[in-house]
């Protein structure tokens, strides 16, 4: 009896793909992996964009933007010279007055965001005229926080007229000079780089120059 040819009989679900199929595949795969690659992007962008509306809604409810405060600290008179003055004479027209003055100012920022302020000026004044002015620098206050900042101002009587350079020189014989000061910053709070709030502190300060003893008293801010 004859023995039959057996031949192996092919694994069952065995099939080779086509180049094509394989480029179909793989285009899937990148497709799937540009969608998810898509939605992580928008997932974060919605968030950034819900932590800003967040953020925006607190600082406009919650959040209470306050003036920063504008004082001086203290002040001296580190030079002085008072020429052609007689005590019995009233006209005093020809009173010369100079005074050098040194005060440190300090800029307090209460708000939870920094201020940034431009420079300006002091102006010290005598019954509503100007002797002069200390400038200030522009600058920057970190949040919760009180900043110093140091100037010099030359004050002298060449603007005063007769009858004010005539009350001056009553007021330098009683041995007291009082003297104001006023001044107001530009700058703008900002909070989280997003949220900008202009404000404007303001110094008004008064105080009286001891003419013996070259000494500031009585320096009170409002």
């Amino acid at each position: 009896m004859m023995e039959t040819d057996k031949f192996p009989l092919a694994p069952p679900h065995n099939f080779i793909r086509s180049d094509r199929e394989v480029s179909l595949a793989a285009a899937a795969e990148d497709e799937l992996r540009r969608k998810k690659r898509r939605r992580r992007i928008l997932s974060a962008a919605a968030f950034v964009v819900l932590l800003i509306v967040v953020v925006l809604v607190y600082a406009l409810v919650v959040i209470r933007f306050k003036t920063p405060k504008f004082r001086i600290r203290e002040a001296m008179i580190t030079s002085s010279q008072i020429s052609n003055f007689t005590n019995n004479n009233n006209s005093s027209s020809n009173l010369s007055m100079n005074l050098i003055l040194e005060a440190e100012f300090t800029i307090k920022n209460r708000n939870f965001g920094r201020f940034k302020y431009e420079s300006g000026s002091v102006l010290f004044a005598y019954k509503g005229f100007v002797l002069g002015q200390a400038f200030i620098d522009d600058g920057r206050v970190r949040p919760r926080s009180t900043k110093k900042v140091r100037a010099v101002a030359v004050l002298n009587s060449a603007g005063l007229g007769s009858q004010a350079k005539s009350e001056l020189g009553r007021d330098i014989g009683a041995g007291v000079l009082s003297l104001t000061s006023y001044s107001e910053l530009e700058g703008k709070i900002r909070v989280v780089r997003v949220i900008k709030r202009k404000k404007w502190p303001k110094l008004n300060c008064t105080m009286d120059f001891v003419i013996a003893t070259r000494m500031i008293q009585n320096l009170n801010c409002l």
